[in-house]
């Protein structure tokens, strides 16, 4: 019945997050809310990449720096090539993990952490 997961990631400054997520990790705006249009915070954002949303809020900004969020990806050695060289702050390299995955964490300039993954073929 479960389709789908949005992780809501709380920020200090959308105008940032918006620059980091989309300037360096390749997601687009989808949306934007902000009660008063004349001011940059709060403020809700929606961006996606490929089939993958996720919300940003600076509406709860104690919570920055307090969300973890998990992407399964088809190759993670690809995007942290690209992440990296787009100045992305990296806080794991591509690593094989003993639970039969392959990831890498990135951190946001909140020091909020998006990680990725693909599943290790089972004769790795």
């Amino acid at each position: 019945m479960i389709k789908s997961a949005v992780p809501i990631i709380a920020v200090t400054d959308s105008r940032r997050a918006e620059a980091y997520y989309c300037g360096v990790l390749g997601f687009r705006l989808k949306s934007a809310y902000r009660p008063d249009p004349n001011k940059s915070d709060p403020c809700y954002l929606c961006i996606a990449r490929d089939e993958v949303a996720l919300h940003l809020q600076s509406f709860k900004q104690m919570r920055a720096g307090c969300t973890d969020a998990y992407l399964w990806v088809t190759d993670v050695d690809q995007l942290y090539t690209e992440f990296s060289a787009k100045g992305a702050i990296c806080q794991l390299p591509p690593t094989n993990q003993t639970w039969g995955t392959r990831e890498m964490g990135i951190r946001d300039p909140d020091g909020n952490v998006v990680n990725f993954g693909v599943p290790l073929p089972k004769n790795a």
